[in-house]
């Protein structure tokens, strides 16, 4: 049969490589405990531990009181996500030979399996943990405001406040994921947004603003009336794991066709919630 001639191995990888570069929202996650899961359930015990407490006195004799117990914490990181493909493929030797087409096959599995994986970790933004700038949508504009509106460039100051007053250094690797409506308006506002390096184009990377690192994707999260809630976040405050990426071929029966499936297993969670703000904003 044809299929036995196909190397899922070589598929495999070809799969990881357009996953990483595809991905934006997961391209600003923690990936450090992707080695300690392996199958779907398996859950991942992320340990916290609190700040012990000093005390401060002037002159005289230490007179230590009873040793305190530091509070720790923790949370779970569980992979409970799957998605996968499963298509048909007239002759997958004949295809190979012919060249073109189980490459745009494999791009195609690809892009769309990221697509799942990117959505995943953007409905962090609604997740118990996510912490909004405001209670309710503020409205931005690129221009001067007015009429209820906040300036785009105040607002992300803003965001970046609420940041640094939860310790984060300013020095961090901060990210901004933004739907396409807010990258326009963010460029109108700041000439300086643009950048001539063509690295920053990998992982939907439109530019910088200051320090952050800004991203364009059409996965933001969007809450009930439709105001998109954006990421300002450092690539430590969602933890992502993908372990395991699986294709093979196979004869269906009853049909004169080889077909491709396959199924890859992640799971995500907000681990460090004072590392992440969401921007809840909508435009006129």
């Amino acid at each position: 049969m044809a299929y036995k001639n196909f190397i899922p191995t070589i598929w495999n990888e070809a799969i990881e490589h357009e996953l990483e570069r595809m991905h934006v929202f997961v391209a600003d996650c923690n990936r450090q405990y992707e080695g300690n899961v392996s199958k779907m359930g398996d859950t991942v015990r992320i340990l916290g531990i609190g700040k012990p407490t000093v005390t401060t006195q002037i002159g005289g004799d230490i007179q230590l009181s009873t040793a305190e117990t530091v509070e720790d914490s923790s949370t779970s990181l569980l992979i409970d996500h799957v998605s996968y493909f499963n298509y048909l493929v007239d002759d997958i030797d004949k295809r190979q030979a012919v060249g073109g087409l189980m490459d745009a096959l494999s791009k195609e599995a690809s892009q769309a399996l990221a697509n799942e994986t990117d959505l995943c970790v953007s409905a962090m933004s609604k997740a118990t943990g996510a912490k909004k700038k405001d209670n309710s949508a503020v409205t931005v504009t690129s221009g001067s405001t007015g009429g209820g509106s906040t300036n785009i460039l105040e607002y992300i100051d803003a965001g970046l406040e609420k940041l640094y007053e939860n310790d984060v250094k300013p020095d961090s690797e901060i990210t901004l994921t933004v739907p396409p409506w807010f990258y326009i308006m963010l460029k109108q506002a700041y000439v300086k947004l643009d950048t001539d390096n063509s690295a920053m184009l990998e992982n939907g990377k439109v530019g910088r603003y200051g320090n952050v690192i800004v991203r364009m994707s059409n996965n933001v999260a969007k809450d009930g009336s439709g105001n998109s809630l954006i990421q300002l976040k450092t690539k430590k405050a969602i933890a992502f794991a993908q372990p395991m990426t699986h294709t093979e071929p196979y004869r269906p029966e009853q049909r004169f066709s080889d077909a491709v499936k396959g199924f890859i297993l992640y799971g995500a969670k907000i681990v460090r919630p004072k590392e992440m703000i969401i921007l809840n904003c909508t435009h006129a």
